[in-house]
């Protein structure tokens, strides 16, 4: 157990890695502690910026070091010039000044980790994971400060609240309704984390619940005591061991340290994107061989789990009520307030996920990365995310939404060689082949979708016919799944109609593609 804050000690090693380099993070964290030294050392979650883990950050006092990459001779040569009470700085990705008790990971004044606002990111690859100390050296646990009356609800209500995240039951809609649909509703009440993202290319839920999943467990138990629910369930992927272990170790301090009588348990769902989908986590919760959505009304929020109401919000989305009855300042836009978690992939050397206030734009996360190729477009939000050439695009929902793109936390930029019928047609493909298959509109519209763009290969682009088909996908499919999954092709028919039309005509622009 944990017990110690590691802010107490102001010397020490930390070495930040994630899920993607957890081998080689070990490894230097064995390192780290092999020197005879009363340095302490922490392995800490990634940063979100994978292109510079493992990372090791070394402080002294009120100053740390960061070194990017590390050898397992360099950790050493580092825990050992602490142990002599010199910080070493000789090849340092960065050196930051900060308070000698810092507990969030304090910011260079340039380079990746400088990228956004690391608010709800703060305690990642600074923070042990499930060091409830390490928590609450940053802020006191909100659910001992909840009671069963209405106050929590409104103070969510009072600060307007969306939800982050696809899902999410609120989506991206004001969470209070589904608070006060769950008060409201007969039965016992459940909360769910949903963080059940199969998108290799959203991070976002994944890094929380590596990193500080604390910050998303204390939220769920205050929203489980404002609501009197009498449980909580953490969805998870069933390929993400590290997040499943440390969410249990999480919320297995928590319970030692609050004394709540709510316990917490943890079910591995399918490795497929669609159970991701709110209605559909419900489904794979209670253990059903064949998972489909379920038709609405009633929504999960009066019937969910076993037929109980419950609450289904995704870790991002906790962590932000988190800040709401902490009593943080929500800045940001005023329609969206807070700030909304992005990775940003694709075309790039690796994947970094930032933190943007909802009053920024997308293209503030973009020095987060380096890009392999010349940019030509972007896909934001995910597998099904919209296509645009400009980042000028708020972070908001509202803004993201207006701009006819996704809000699932995914910026992954395209670089020349991208071909957009050829993108458009492999989204329509996985829609077609991924689909829970109960309703008409998604199940026969992806079909006829993939042949309508086909037959553009073979010289017809049936223009009319494809907005239309897109139209009734998105506005008559059951679930979010279809009405998402209208989005790319849409937007790339949108914004690269020229593409189509060369297409038709018998020539790829971005010279990829080859008749047959």
């Amino acid at each position: 157990m944990e017990r110690e804050a590691i802010t107490e000690g102001t010397t020490t090693v930390r070495v930040a890695a994630g899920s993607a380099n957890r081998p080689r993070g070990e490894e230097l964290f064995r390192a780290a502690r092999e020197p005879e030294s009363s340095v302490a050392s922490a392995a800490v979650g990634s940063t979100g910026i994978e292109g510079l883990e493992p990372l090791v950050a070394a402080t002294l006092d009120g100053e740390t070091a960061f070194f990017a990459r590390c050898s397992t001779d360099r950790v050493r040569s580092v825990a050992a010039a602490l142990g002599d009470g010199t910080l070493p700085t000789d090849g340092a990705t960065a050196v930051v000044e900060h308070e000698p008790r810092v507990a969030t990971l304090p910011t260079p004044e340039d380079g990746p980790l400088a990228v956004g606002d690391r608010v709800v990111l703060g305690g990642c690859g600074w923070r042990r994971p499930t060091s409830v100390d390490d928590y609450q050296a940053v802020r006191s646990p909100v659910a001992p400060s909840v009671d069963r009356s209405r106050e929590a609800t409104a103070r969510i209500d009072e600060a307007g609240l969306r939800g982050r995240g696809r899902g999410d039951v609120a989506a991206d809609a004001p969470v209070v309704e589904h608070w006060e649909a769950v008060a409201a509703a007969d039965g016992d009440p459940i909360v769910v984390v949903n963080a059940n993202e199969a998108d290799p290319r959203a991070a976002a839920d994944r890094l929380l619940l590596e990193s500080d999943p604390l910050v998303a467990l204390d939220p769920a138990l205050a929203a489980a005591v404002a609501l009197d629910a009498t449980d909580i369930v953490v969805y998870v992927n069933e390929t993400e061991t590290l997040a499943h272990r440390r969410v249990r170790a999480a919320a297995d301090a928590l319970a030692d340290e609050l004394r709540m009588d709510v316990p917490i348990r943890i079910v591995a769902g399918p490795d497929e994107y669609k159970t991701g989908e709110p209605t559909m986590a419900l489904e794979a919760i209670e253990g059903n061989h064949r998972i489909e959505a379920r038709r609405g009304p009633p929504g999960p929020s009066e019937h969910g789990v076993d037929g109980r109401p419950t609450l289904v919000h995704t870790p991002r989305t906790f962590a932000q009520v988190g800040r709401v009855l902490a009593g943080e300042d929500m800045t940001g836009a005023s329609s969206d307030p807070g700030t909304r978690l992005f990775t940003v992939a694709g075309d790039v050397d690796a994947p970094a996920t930032v933190e943007l206030s909802t009053g920024a734009t997308l293209d503030a996360a973009l020095p987060a990365v380096e890009t392999v190729e010349g940019r030509k477009a972007a896909c934001v939000g995910g597998v099904f995310g919209g296509l645009t050439r400009s980042l000028d695009v708020p972070a908001s929902a509202p803004g993201l939404e207006s701009a006819r793109l996704g809000t699932n936390g995914v910026v992954e930029l395209l670089g020349e060689s991208t071909c957009m019928v050829a993108l458009a047609g492999s989204r329509a493909t996985f829609a077609r082949e991924e689909n829970c298959g109960r309703c008409v509109p998604c199940r026969e519209g992806s079909t006829q979708l993939v042949g309508l763009l086909r037959d553009v290969y073979d010289g017809e682009f049936a223009d009319g016919m494809l907005r239309e088909l897109l139209r009734v996908v998105r506005e008559t499919s059951l679930c979010e799944f279809g009405r998402d999954a209208a989005r790319p092709v849409t937007t790339a028919m949108e914004a690269f109609e020229t593409e189509f039309t060369a297409h038709a005509a018998g020539r790829c622009p971005a010279g990829t593609c080859n008749r047959s």
